[in-house]
């Protein structure tokens, strides 16, 4: 299938303003490679303290026969629902190293937190910039500079981008991504949000939504609605960064420990073929299987399923980990060509689970690549190819891993066809004007609300929006910014606790919407929300001349955001100052103070917020 015209267009735009850095990124691979492999690299006393504690056997399989050695990343830690399966996934690994004739260790760990237990809380505020965090404790690890290839045990919202942006630093070690697969369904994500709406109104007390959440969120597993840590998944799919198939298998599914004993086969390349055959392959560095066609991949898949907002600023962060650069325009661009393929909660009604049982990864990504929204001609971890990510995996009745092709859907009101989607565009709009630039996503908000204009009412933090709701203030039709709200105002946290009190208002009737330069949840939905606005307040950006009653349009439709202020007027206006106490708030208490430099340092949203550059 030929390449659709958007596609090839904007790949070529990203390849040619990505020449000079990816050329700088790939000669530093390039070096990396020349050098002996694995422990051959380092000094005697060097290695004796990288093998001591290996069993006789592994110290002599490595030291005397060079076998090689993978390196595991792993973010486990059981506060995290996601994370919790990942325990005993080492030992699992190191088991078929040995069977294979190679050994395995876990390079190091890295922190892990979760953005439901932090949502609305001070804690909140680390949670962007755990992502850097994570990408040095990546390098820490691998540092040690004695792997002959690496698995990244992570699933979770920056946990995935960080260990990607830490692994991209070793681009010359072939690497293989391993999640743990999402939990099973509990209560339906309608009847959580309904509960949540219920309780933002005085309807239902601590008791009842705290049943309900508990209900929703039940076991170990990723949770089940379509936010940052499922779309991760489905971009890792994309990228060829997964054995094919993995991300939604339950934990405890038959299949789950031999597609985690696969991962290790993939990286050493090999993997298991057709009728459980053992294919021999290379998988490649992953420095050059995340080129720009693959970043061109992820980001198409990201579209074809209304993925998280949050992935226009983590996604450019990976791609500069790689020497690429992509921006705004690029997003938007594709949205207007990429078909939607997926309704699952918060832009449907279906959870991941039903997500997968109706075709899941890889019937989208056959359903892109026969419509030629995909690169097919990539570099993958295994030696079949994009192609390979078509199928489903199951366990054959010995056990071993076999393959089915996805073909039609097994239910269209979650997944469908390019030939007959559910909108012709991805639901992504780049949104410009005299307050900045912003995004939206619009694959949830009723068509009615894709253009709102109203006066606006201004608020410096997201309680003081509870507060005016609680005390029925925002009764009226109105556009709601929330300021000081970016990377360098408090590490630019999710600001997800809105989304009950405007879906309040807009269940009333009024007309409603948020302008910000914070971020919204994975799971932001039907309201609509301008956001990530740049440049932020805190860096002089327009939102600081915003005043309350000042008019404001939002036009998903046109793609513009606009106070409509007379331009003398507007270019007249003061830009104000972050106040000085909640500046002051905002680096004190839970750990806050240790990540100052890195809300000195930190670049626009639209540069993914990076700290490290």
């Amino acid at each position: 299938m030929k390449l659709h015209d958007t596609v090839a267009k904007v790949t070529q735009r990203i390849i040619q303003r990505s020449q000079t850095t990816r050329t700088a990124y790939l000669a530093r691979l390039d070096e990396a490679l020349k050098r002996p492999p694995g422990a051959q690299r380092l000094g005697c006393a060097n290695v004796a303290h990288a093998f001591a504690a290996l069993p006789g056997n592994d110290k002599l399989r490595v030291v005397a026969e060079k076998a090689p050695n993978i390196g595991i990343v792993t973010a486990f830690n059981d506060m995290l629902s996601a994370h919790a399966p990942l325990e005993h996934y080492p030992d699992l690994i190191k088991a078929e190293a040995r069977k294979l004739g190679a050994t395995s260790q876990v390079a190091g760990g890295v922190p892990a937190m979760c953005d439901g237990v932090t949502q609305g809380t001070a804690g909140m505020e680390l949670s962007l910039f755990s992502r850097d965090v994570i990408a040095m404790a990546t390098a820490v690890a691998l540092s040690h500079d004695v792997f002959a290839g690496a698995l990244m045990l992570g699933v979770c919202d920056k946990i995935v981008p960080g260990l990607l942006i830490g692994a991209l630093q070793f681009g010359h070690l072939p690497t293989v991504f391993v999640p743990a697969g999402p939990m099973t369904t509990g209560l339906s994500n309608d009847k959580k949000s309904k509960v949540r709406e219920q309780a933002a109104q005085g309807l239902v007390g601590r008791s009842e939504l705290l049943a309900a959440e508990s209900a929703a969120y039940h076991s170990p597993g990723t949770c089940t609605f379509y936010g940052t840590a499922n779309s991760n998944q489905m971009l890792l799919e994309a990228m060829g960064l997964h054995v094919p198939g993995t991300a939604f298998i339950n934990p405890g599914a038959a299949v789950r420990d031999e597609l985690t004993r696969e991962a290790l086969r993939t990286v050493l390349g090999k993997q298991t073929g057709g009728a459980a055959q053992d294919v021999k392959g290379t998988c490649p560095p992953i420095g050059r299987v995340v080129d720009e066609r693959c970043i061109v991949n992820a980001m198409v898949a990201l579209l074809a399923t209304g993925g998280s907002t949050n992935h226009l600023i983590h996604w450019v962060a990976v791609a500069r980990a790689a020497g690429i650069v992509i921006d705004w325009n690029d997003f938007s661009d594709l949205s207007d060509v990429v078909p939607l393929l997926s309704r699952v909660y918060p832009n449907g009604s279906a959870d991941v689970n039903q997500f997968q049982a109706a075709g899941g990864p890889g019937f989208v990504i056959r359903e892109l690549l026969d419509g030629g929204f995909m690169h097919a001609d990539v570099l993958t971890d295994r030696a079949g190819g994009l192609r390979e990510y078509t199928g489903i995996p199951h366990a054959a009745d010995d056990g071993s891993l076999q393959w089915v092709t996805a073909e039609a859907s097994q239910d269209e009101a979650v997944v469908r066809p390019a030939s007959a989607p559910f909108s012709a565009s991805g639901g992504l709009k780049l949104l410009t004007g005299n307050l900045g630039r912003s995004v939206i996503k619009i694959s949830a908000v009723p068509d009615d609300r894709h253009v709102i204009e109203a006066p606006c009412r201004v608020f410096d933090s997201q309680e003081a929006l509870h507060i005016a709701f609680s005390a029925d203030e925002l009764n009226h039709d109105l556009i709601c910014v929330v300021r000081w709200q970016g990377p360098q105002a408090n590490g630019m946290p999710e600001l997800h606790k809105l989304t009950p009190p405007l879906a309040v208002l807009q269940g009333k009737g009024f007309r409603v919407a948020l302008v910000t330069d914070g971020r919204m949840s994975g799971a932001s939905g039907k309201v609509p929300a301008a956001i990530h606005v740049s440049p932020e307040a805190a860096a002089g950006g327009p939102l600081a001349r915003v005043r309350d009653g000042d008019v404001i349009r939002l036009d998903a439709n046109t793609g513009t955001l606009q106070v409509l202020v007379p331009e003398s007027e507007w270019a007249a206006r003061e830009v104000l100052p972050m106040p000085d106490t909640l500046r002051q708030a905002n680096g004190v208490g839970m750990g806050r103070e240790l990540f100052a430099n890195m809300r000195r340092n930190a670049l626009t949203a639209e540069e993914g917020a990076c700290s490290w550059l």
